[in-house]
């Protein structure tokens, strides 16, 4: 295999934010990680694929819009440099499309995998950072994958692309440092799960962060999640990344039910009764994959083949993330 081809193959997956979306935006921790499960790769129409014709045409479409966006960072000086645009609308001509199983709008990051496999592929001297431990590198790299995926939701911070890109779990700071972090295994049984369930239909990312940001302009909603939502969502971090299984599901349990008072605009109403079903009855807790509003939702539970059996009787799929074999 050629290399060309070879890197027209780099596969892409999807990620999970476990925790940080919103209260990233104003400072907070995050952490975030890979999901093989569905995942995403640029190819060429007709050119050793077989896929649906119409779906590749459409995102052929797609890139080409995308690529107008590309052209204008580029007048205006804001395209990462070495960002290789002629040869990106060269392939566009000659059928370049993204083949992907990321659902759009479920909050898994398909924008990301698909600015992470373009960054691949046109940044002509791309550091080695899905390897790469340099903060001020990682950092950087962050920063030129934000300008890139900017186009799709109005902003971005760069984390999505930036875990689609490196593929390791990323824990961010609140410095705005970021590094590669573990879950530990140890004291988990086959019984705890991280799951997602869907609620049936996508959402929308840039109207749900809009109105948030306008939200957030108001001082007593922003002391709110200064106060109250942030240190929730750290501490979740801090104690899931510490092994510590008692505090993570105690203040779990406190950011479900945060959530659930005021997202609830970002949860759908098909997911609302399961949503405080979960945090009342101690069985699982749900909370928001991504901006809500639609996509999946994430569940953390400690009795996984029970909460299963529940959901598929109901006839709503959930899909596992993270599970001990």
């Amino acid at each position: 295999m050629s290399k060309e081809n070879s890197q027209n193959s780099d596969t892409f997956h999807s990620k999970i934010m476990l925790f940080g979306e919103y209260s990233i935006i104003l400072g907070s921790m995050g952490l975030t990680i890979p999901y093989a499960h569905f995942n995403g790769s640029l190819g060429f129409i007709n050119k050793n694929r077989y896929t649906d014709l119409d779906y590749a045409r459409r995102s052929n479409m797609l890139l080409t819009e995308y690529y107008d966006y590309i052209q204008s960072l580029a007048q205006s000086d804001r395209l990462p440099e070495n960002f290789d645009a002629d040869r990106m609308g060269s392939d566009l001509a000659n059928g370049l499309y993204f083949e992907s199983t990321i659902p759009e709008g479920y909050g898994l990051g398909s924008s990301g995998a698909l600015v992470a496999a373009l960054y691949h592929r046109y940044k002509k001297d791309k550091p080695l950072a899905r390897r790469a431990s340099d903060v001020n590198e990682v950092r950087q790299l962050k920063k030129e994958l934000a300008v890139l995926e900017s186009w799709f939701h109005g902003t971005s911070s760069g984390i999505d692309p930036l875990i689609c890109y490196m593929k390791h779990p990323l824990l961010l700071t609140e410095e705005q440092n970021i590094s590669p972090v573990g879950i530990p295994k140890y004291n988990l049984t086959s019984e705890d799960a991280i799951f997602l369930l869907n609620t049936g239909k996508p959402g929308k990312t840039a109207p749900l962060v809009e109105d948030f940001m306008n939200k957030c302009q108001d001082e007593k909603f922003l002391n709110l999640m200064k106060d109250e939502y942030i240190p929730l969502s750290n501490s979740c971090i801090k104690h899931l990344t510490d092994g510590n299984l008692d505090k993570f599901t105690s203040t779990l349990q406190e950011l479900s039910f945060f959530q659930a008072t005021h997202f609830s605009a970002m949860i759908p109403a098909s997911i609302e009764m399961e949503w405080i079903y979960g945090f009342s009855s101690g069985k699982y807790l749900l909370k928001l994959c991504g901006s809500g509003g639609g996509g999946f939702v994430l569940g953390f539970t400690r009795a996984y083949r029970e909460v299963k059996e529940r959901f598929m009787e109901k006839g709503m799929e959930i899909i596992p993330v993270y599970q001990i074999k």
